[in-house]
């Protein structure tokens, strides 16, 4: 029987544990660029099984909130290069998040200001986070966006490729393709904002195109055993629908079981809320949309993902049901979340107040055991 404290082999990827750090947006990163606050607070968690960074964005136009690390810059990926380095060297484990936020964007943080780009040109009446004038942040209403040109989509799994190989460059064990949480490959997937009537929208088949158009992309460029996706089947983040989720995920699940993944990442029902949370008719059956991916050869990590403590993950790895579990909002708090679940120590409480923006507070000060025993 499998513990959440083995060592498992993720694609390439060879971790100490299976607790995964989550991706965290933290907007700590000005200008896009990754920087020495940056450098501790991952090197603080470095004992996590595998570190999953906060979404980067591959393009400027992918990006969606301010003072995010994106990976599209030559400045950006030296500043990576510190942090990978950093996390190796404590015998860690990391990869980042490649992510287009598609219509969850402003166009004060779009390339010559203009409009969010999505498969169709409906609102996401939503938020997202910029900086003001004055230098302070501030949440805000999401800008319309307009439909992508059919010619410009291969462009766009094209910056993916590219993303990809930085992300070597920068030094990271592999990728973690964002295709969840409303955000643009999440965006073309789901009825709620594909209206499309090209081959990129309408059937299932047509709808999961540019997903597997950009797995193929990213996996032909640096291999699949570093290459991991990152889904959500029925969260209503961002304001994303879906009314018939279980055909499209089993669907994409058998997809990607021809492929030969690292991981598959999934959030079960709404992100940061319950897990039980679904959409459509009925309630959304993970074990159904695994076996699709078992049984279509996928042999990569199943990934599990959303409000899970120490007894819960541990329960979810025994019992055969996840290979590795994701904590997020418990690793913001808790650099040495591991051993905390390991022997069943107390955790930190995170300060909300810190998630977005800021500086070292509710960042890199919280107390690890070590410290809070020689006090």
């Amino acid at each position: 029987m499998a513990s959440l404290f083995d060592p498992i082999k993720i694609g390439d990827i060879a971790v100490e544990n299976r607790v995964a750090m989550a991706p965290l947006t933290r907007n700590r990163s000005p200008k896009a660029v990754p920087n020495d606050l940056n450098v501790v607070y991952y090197e603080q968690r470095a004992t996590a099984g595998l570190i999953i960074t906060e979404g980067t964005p591959v393009t400027q136009q992918g990006q969606g909130y301010a003072d995010v690390p994106g990976l599209y810059l030559p400045q950006a990926i030296e500043g990576w290069k510190k942090v990978t380095d950093a996390v190796h060297q404590r015998g860690g484990k990391i990869i980042t998040q490649m992510w287009h936020v598609g219509r969850i964007s402003h166009t004060s943080l779009q390339p010559n200001g203009g409009a969010p780009v999505a498969p169709s040109a409906l609102p996401a009446n939503g938020k997202t986070y910029i900086i003001n004038p004055d230098g302070s942040g501030a949440f805000v209403e999401t800008s319309q966006p307009r439909a992508l040109e059919n010619s410009e989509i291969a462009g766009i799994v094209d910056d993916f490729r590219k993303g990809a190989r930085a992300a070597m460059e920068a030094g990271f064990d592999g990728v973690e393709i964002h295709g969840a949480n409303g955000y643009l490959i999440d965006q073309f997937l789901k009825t709620g904002a594909n209206q499309r009537t090209d081959e990129y929208g309408g059937s299932i088949e047509n709808r999961a195109r540019l997903l597997l158009e950009i797995v193929d992309a990213v996996a032909g460029e640096i291999g699949g055993g570093r290459t991991g996706l990152r889904l959500s089947p029925v969260t209503p983040a961002n304001n994303i629908t879906e009314e018939d989720p279980q055909p499209l995920f089993e669907y994409v699940a058998t997809e990607l079981g021809k492929r030969d993944l690292a991981f598959v990442h999934i959030i079960e029902g709404a992100t940061a809320g319950p897990r039980d949370f679904t959409q459509g008719a009925k309630q959304f059956d993970y074990h159904a949309m695994k076996a699709a991916y078992r049984h279509a050869g996928g042999n990569g990590a199943w990934m599990v993902n959303n409000g899970y403590d120490g007894e819960s993950a541990k329960a979810a790895i025994e019992s055969g049901y996840a290979d590795v579990v994701a904590f997020g909002r418990s690793f913001i708090s808790n650099p040495d979340l591991v051993e905390r679940l390991k022997t069943g120590a107390p955790l930190n409480t995170p300060d909300v107040a810190t998630f977005y923006g800021g500086g070292a507070k509710g960042y890199t000060d919280y107390p690890v055991l070590e410290a809070v025993a020689a006090e």
